[in-house]
């Protein structure tokens, strides 16, 4: 009888960590996984911007693409100037608000502060 108790016990607590695994794993799903702000800057802005924020491209060259790594300019910029011009666009700049998350603009924002010289 002990050990009929004991295995109920056991199978008791196996299923209860497995929910909570379960659960967790979840949650984490919805968390976005650091480097996805590089993809969306590589799929998005590096046509116009280049992968290493510089806009030394010809392309970039005639759309009047801005280095993103000017110190002069980061210093200037905010933040939610840099949202709004993604999310809005910009002179040539096309707008994402409708193509991106919030939090992915954020994000965007964020890795673009990262070019930073």
């Amino acid at each position: 009888m002990k050990m009929h108790m004991q295995f109920w016990l056991w199978l008791m607590v196996a299923v209860v960590v497995v929910f909570v695994f379960s659960y967790a794993s979840r949650a984490y799903a919805c968390i976005e996984v650091p480097g996805d702000s590089k993809a969306t800057f590589d799929a998005k802005c590096s046509s116009c911007h280049g992968k290493d924020g510089r806009a030394k491209s010809l392309h970039a060259k005639h759309v009047h693409a801005r280095d993103l790594t000017d110190a002069a300019w980061q210093n200037e910029v905010t933040d939610e100037r840099l949202f709004n011009s993604i999310s809005n666009g910009r002179n040539k700049m096309p707008a994402f608000k409708k193509k991106l998350s919030e939090a992915q603009i954020d994000e965007l924002v964020a890795y673009v502060r990262r070019f930073r010289r």
